[in-house]
């Protein structure tokens, strides 16, 4: 049996070894960056993720660096280095300059102190005297590692590199005082385990479940940021977890711990939460590989909202009936409207939005096709009403099956085939995606002499739901079934 403490020294020599030869690997613009500052009199490191990152054996496209210079010295040395006087100074007011030279990008960032007001989401930021006192202001030991260039010492005072090796969340000061300075250092925590698979040490996690409620003075921009990282990681399902037991779920995305309904002791409905995070796991087995062309490539951010959302509307529309039976009663509607209102208040993107909350909507619409089958026209609007979305709604779908009896997940999978048969079929056959009447609104205006306006639209959606009904009309059919309309409408 292997000694636990004898593998963690191996993966630490391993870490070291590779961290170096990563580090001297750096592009040449940035080593005699590192001679300037310190021809200059002034220390660089790099520091923070790309750190971290290096140690991990992975390449970072972001190169962050600290300094002792202050900004205005910073500027000046940059000016030298870049050549074509290519900076910018966005973050001056917290220290940070950039600048680029020959396609390799830089941030630079003077050493300082930074801390939160109780009810304040801006930081207020005071510059610092050394490389330690600086590191020691980072979210995590692991985050907390620095090499000074242009020697590659790498400076380590909080044991980050243990910790990367023990894959261990730490904070390098009292997690209290850190998640009291910034309050988001919470939600990067679970997002770390989703990204890297790393656990939160015990005292961490105490701190974090004490201090939840302070997450509400961040903005909800930042907020949103984090938890967008968490879902497009590699197990959002551990990260989510952690974000409800915790406490944060109940402040940035209170639908989740809601979905933890009682469970009736005749089991006459399934435990919503774990149902919900099961989905998940099976929606992000279904995606494509990445880079790879295929519909849904991973990370679907889409996709993965979706199945995370598709039950909220549950415990609003749980109901009781004769028998012990419990309902949920167009639970995907509200469930819509509450995806929608939540991700706003998370200020996503109106489009992010109305994807995932349509598809938080249709989730269900396939359940109509086991209990009957469906004509060629219902098939026609579900493929239409998801337009863009069929890929991922596909997917929704099938993932939304976690039954434990074998039987009823078969029969469902062969049902979902067949629909999935048949859309084909009929998209070969009518260009099922893109379904249009077969006059367009200039033809109609020709025909019955018509301006633009509502008429023609009311015309429109007519010789539409005649498509949708019978498959393609034929040109001479459609101004028949027009010219009917019409006169019907003039009676």
């Amino acid at each position: 049996m292997t000694d636990p403490v004898d593998e963690t020294a191996a993966r630490l020599d391993t870490a070291r070894t590779r961290a170096a030869s990563m580090f001297r690997a750096l592009p040449e613009e940035i080593h005699e960056l590192g001679r300037l500052f310190e021809a200059a009199g002034h220390e660089l490191a790099l520091v923070g993720g790309p750190v971290r990152d290096a140690v991990l054996g992975r390449s970072s496209a972001d190169l962050d660096f600290t300094t002792s210079a202050r900004p205005d010295e910073t500027e000046a040395i940059l000016r030298g280095w870049t050549r074509e006087g290519a900076i910018w100074d966005m973050g001056r007011d917290f220290g940070t300059l950039g600048g680029v030279r020959d396609g390799v990008k830089v941030e630079i960032t003077t050493y300082r102190t930074e801390s939160y007001d109780p009810t304040s989401r801006k930081p207020q930021v005071e510059y610092g005297d050394s490389l330690e006192g600086d590191l020691s202001r980072r979210d995590f030991t692991v985050n907390a590692m620095a090499v000074r260039l242009p020697s590659l010492e790498l400076v380590d005072p909080f044991d980050g590199l243990g910790d990367l090796a023990r894959t261990l969340l730490r904070t390098p000061v009292a997690p209290a005082q850190s998640f009291t300075d910034d309050p988001l250092r919470m939600m990067r925590a679970v997002r770390f385990v989703s990204q890297l698979g790393f656990r939160i040490e015990d005292t961490t996690a105490d701190a974090i479940e004490q201090l939840a409620e302070r997450i509400t003075i961040v903005s909800a921009e930042r907020v949103r940021e984090e938890l967008v990282k968490l879902m497009l990681g590699a197990d959002p399902r551990g990260g989510l977890e952690l974000l409800t037991v915790l406490g944060l779920a109940a402040h940035v995305l209170p639908e989740l711990p809601a979905l933890q309904l009682e469970v009736d002791e005749h089991h006459h409905h399934k435990d919503v939460y774990q149902h919900t995070l099961t989905v998940l796991d099976q929606a992000i087995d279904l995606e494509s590989p990445a880079d790879s062309g295929g519909p849904c490539e991973r990370p679907d951010l889409v996709l993965r909202l979706a199945a995370l959302m598709h039950d909220v509307g549950k415990p609003a529309t749980r109901r009781f009936e004769e028998g012990g039976v419990v309902t949920f009663r167009f639970h995907e509607t509200v469930g819509a409207k509450m995806t929608a209102k939540r991700m706003r208040a998370l200020t996503f993107d109106k489009d992010t939005t109305k994807k995932v909350a349509r598809l938080v909507e249709l989730h269900l619409r396939f359940h109509g096709y086991v209990e009957s089958p469906w004509t060629d026209s219902a098939v026609r609007r579900y493929v239409t009403d998801a337009g863009d979305l069929l890929p991922q709604l596909h997917r929704l779908t099938r993932a939304d099956v976690t039954t434990r009896n074998r039987r009823k997940a078969r029969s469902l999978a062969l049902a979902y085939d067949e629909l999935e048969a048949r859309i084909d079929h009929l998209a070969t056959q009518e260009e099922i995606g893109k379904i249009r009447p077969d006059l367009d609104g200039n033809r109609i205006m020709q025909i019955l002499d018509l301006p633009p306006g509502r008429v023609v639209g009311e015309a429109y959606q007519h010789l539409l739901e005649l498509r949708m009904e019978h498959g393609p009309l034929g040109e001479e059919r459609a101004i028949e079934e027009l010219r009917a309309w019409w006169a019907a409408r003039q009676v």
